[in-house]
């Protein structure tokens, strides 16, 4: 199987759109609600992208290469020049951040409890 490599003879980054998304908006120290209110979409949309829920359209992906100053290509394919993974210039606000992503992954994965012990219920009751 031939691997693919950059012009730099690099392999490129194997994150999905929305880890390189997400990595990026994480390395510059912005919140998610900070770019959805400068690409002019919901936190929500944002967080759908990093999750690859869904993909952002090419209007919103061009307004995105502005605010996190991303090379496209890479951000979409992998390849190219991939912004620095340092914290930014205000590592109070990437750790924020990062606090927030994992507040809403712990939210999220409550729900996923609460709906698992419901149906767990549901299913007993049946049997009995």
């Amino acid at each position: 199987m031939a691997i693919i490599r950059t012009l730099r003879n690099e392999p490129p980054d194997a994150d999905t759109l929305g880890g390189r998304l997400s990595r990026t908006r994480e390395s510059k120290g912005l919140s998610t609600a900070h770019v959805a209110r400068r690409v002019g979409v919901k936190p929500k949309t944002i967080q759908e992208w990093e999750s690859d829920r869904s993909e952002p359209s090419v209007e919103h992906l061009k307004l995105i290469e502005g605010v996190l100053d991303v090379n496209l290509v890479w951000l979409l394919h992998g390849v190219g020049e991939a912004p620095s993974d340092d914290i930014g210039p205000d590592p109070l606000l990437a750790i924020a951040a990062q606090l927030e992503k994992l507040q809403r992954m712990h939210a999220d994965t409550g729900q996923i409890i609460l709906r698992l012990q419901r149906e767990l219920r549901r299913l007993a009751e049946e049997r009995e």
